[in-house]
């Protein structure tokens, strides 16, 4: 394997929760050394099994983490009393060795701790600053508690836009917005890093979870200014602009999503899959002005959809394939763990834990040719590294010791 790109780069992560620990996380895999900062009761991450339908003992909360892998593999952990001046002092000790900060505290905290960017940049001038929020730093709401259920999909428009009209929204899957916007963030401070290693100048990056789903939503939030032009969300998909762009029941109840981006190059293909050669260039449906102009489109939906629901899943691939259609069995999670192309591209890792099981982990989804797939190291417990982080920072063995003693920094788990 060569040499990982991120090698020789130290990154602190004082962060919780899943964005900020996704940039970090991605970093680990590159090489940089990563060290996450928790306290002694551990981050709220570490106990979100019930949410997500795991195991809640102690065992699955501390030795047997899949979500804590996914965020944290990789990454060494400091355990430490950031109100104690001499805790304080030894993680300042830290950033003057670190590259990079990564950080999703709320702006107030890290000012009353004297933890902001404005504040560190005059010690640390090197220093590449990256900080997620819930809504960004300015305006009125920048101080709002935020997660990727509020911030991103509420207040991003996902919820209202994407339901079917007359519906409640749809159910969400936790870190999907954290996700999206903690590899926003990496790609940010990557590009500050290269800046720093020109210059010398460290810089601060921003991103956010509302403003990472307003960028996510830019060609829809866009066209919404011709207020004249097609149909305002939410909508029935049987009134949709384009009727093909939508999920068909199937035979035994499944569905299949098909894209068909311009109409008029797909509608006779989907014809003859669905055994409808009869209305290949039929003036009432083609081309997509005719549709328009007649107002039949929900007539053709519903000659697709009952089209669909007289095949199963499996009869339907062919068919579908042999016109060059792009469509999808919209699968479960279950399915996804034993997806062969999943397994074929690397998405996933078996790890054996300490009790014997078995479990597939997901990894991160950016591959580098040269550098191989990335190895995957479990998520540290709560100060696994403290007594090694504190001895390269200089700190000698009776220091150490005291510092455990007083709770000023910590090992294991409570």
């Amino acid at each position: 394997m060569s040499k990982k790109p991120l090698e020789g780069v130290k990154v602190v992560e004082l962060a919780t929760f899943i964005a900020a620990a996704t940039t970090g996380r991605f970093f680990a895999d590159l090489g940089a050394d990563v060290i996450k900062i928790e306290s002694p009761k551990g981050d709220p991450l570490r106990y979100t099994a019930p949410t997500e339908g795991r195991p809640a003992d102690k065992w699955s909360l501390f030795h047997e983490n899949t979500t804590w892998e996914l965020e944290n593999g990789n990454k060494r952990n400091l355990s430490i009393n950031m109100k104690d001046p001499a805790g304080k002092e030894a993680f300042f000790k830290l950033l003057e060795g670190a590259d990079i900060l990564i950080t999703n505290w709320r702006v107030q905290a890290l000012e009353r701790a004297g933890l902001d960017y404005e504040t560190l940049k005059t010690r640390f001038p090197k220093l590449v600053y990256g900080i997620i929020t819930g809504y960004g730093e300015y305006g009125p709401d920048k101080d709002l508690p935020g997660f990727d259920f509020t911030s991103f999909f509420a207040r991003g428009g996902y919820l209202e836009t994407l339901r079917q009209k007359g519906t409640v929204p749809y159910n969400m899957g936790p870190g999907l917005g954290d996700h999206n916007v903690g590899m926003n963030l990496a790609a940010g401070i990557l590009a500050a890093l290269y800046h720093a290693s020109k210059t010398g100048e460290g810089e601060k990056v921003q991103t956010s979870l509302f403003e990472t789903a307003v960028h996510n939503m830019g060609m829809m939030i866009q066209a919404a200014q011709y207020t004249d032009v097609g149909v305002k969300y939410p909508i029935n998909i049987r009134e949709a602009t384009n009727p093909l762009n939508a999920a068909w029941e199937t035979k035994e109840g499944r569905f299949i999503q098909t894209c068909m981006p311009d109409y008029n190059v797909y509608y006779n293909r989907l014809m003859k899959a669905i055994g409808r050669e009869d209305l290949i260039d039929d003036e009432r449906y083609y081309p997509v002005a005719n549709l328009h102009k007649n107002n039949l489109g929900t007539e053709i939906y519903d000659i697709v959809y009952d089209a669909f629901k007289t095949k199963t899943v499996d009869e339907w691939r062919p068919l579908i394939t042999e016109v060059d259609i792009a469509f999808s069995l919209a699968q479960n999670w279950e399915e996804i763990l034993v997806d062969e192309q999943a397994w074929a591209n690397d998405c996933f890792y078996k790890m054996t834990y300490d009790n014997g099981a078995e479990r597939t982990l997901v990894r991160l989804p950016v591959k580098f040719r040269e550098m191989g797939v990335p190895e995957y190291n479990r998520g540290p417990q709560i100060g696994e590294q403290s007594v090694d982080i504190m001895k390269e920072l200089g700190y000698t063995e009776d220091q150490i010791k005291e510092f455990l003693n007083n709770g000023t920094i910590y090992v294991g788990d409570q």
